[in-house]
């Protein structure tokens, strides 16, 4: 059971990623993912990250449902996740989806905010149907069935990357994807939100009539290495 304050959640639905990442920077960490965008429409997702690793049929045992058969990719998490919760799944790579439209039909139902796929997702336009966000790098019509299985649900991944533990924050837009890790949270959402702060002040200075070469002169530089302070 997540234990994320919903306060929290709410300031980083505040942000966009672009701040997000900036901050990330500023404390030294990795968590933004470029190139993965939703797929099904305009979308800004926020919420509590629910991992699902996929591996390479034929080379990783299948995770199993209660009757000890292989069960579908994804379903489990599905079945147990509702709103406020964003699927992180890693996909091994490949042709082949590790998403599709059944699967967001589901989702849909149960109120999760979204699945964030580092492979190539299938149906779109039956997701895009039934107004689920789904964020891939790419899209495919070639089915996951003998090509990949699920190994794990509910444990740390790596996607795209960046390392993902159940429960971390999760930001995306129309820019790419960020990862907030939960036990630094507080503090890289403070600095963003300054960094946000500190930009509106500077596109209102553009607005203002002042000059762009001075906005964004010498100073845009100590921007980032001086919101933290």
């Amino acid at each position: 059971m997540s234990v994320t304050p919903t306060d929290l959640l709410s300031r980083l639905a505040a942000l966009d990623t672009c701040a997000v990442s900036d901050a990330l920077d500023r404390h030294g960490l990795t968590g933004a993912v470029p190139g993965v965008v939703c797929r099904t429409g305009q979308f800004k997702v926020v919420g509590r990250a629910v991992t699902v690793e996929l591996a390479p049929a034929g080379r990783t045992a299948p995770a199993t449902g209660p009757d000890g058969k292989p069960r579908h990719l994804c379903t489990a998490a599905v079945a147990a996740s509702g709103p406020g919760d964003v699927l992180v799944v890693s996909h091994p790579g490949g042709v082949m989806a590790g998403w599709g439209g059944l699967l967001s039909l589901a989702a849909s139902l149960q109120g999760i905010e979204a699945t964030l796929l580092d492979g190539p997702c299938r149906d779109v336009d039956e997701s895009r149907e039934c107004g689920y966000p789904v964020f891939a790098p790419d899209v495919t019509p070639i089915t996951a069935r003998s090509r990949i299985v699920e190994a794990s649900w509910g444990e740390p991944v790596t996607f795209a990357g960046v390392a993902v533990t159940p429960d971390d924050l999760v930001l995306a837009d129309g820019s790419g994807i960020t990862f907030v890790p939960a036990q630094q949270a507080h503090e890289v959402v403070a600095t963003a939100e300054a960094m946000a702060a500190r930009e509106a002040a500077m596109a209102a200075d553009v607005r203002a009539g002042m000059p762009i070469t001075e906005v964004m002169g010498a100073s845009y530089e100590a921007h980032t290495a001086g919101a933290a302070s």
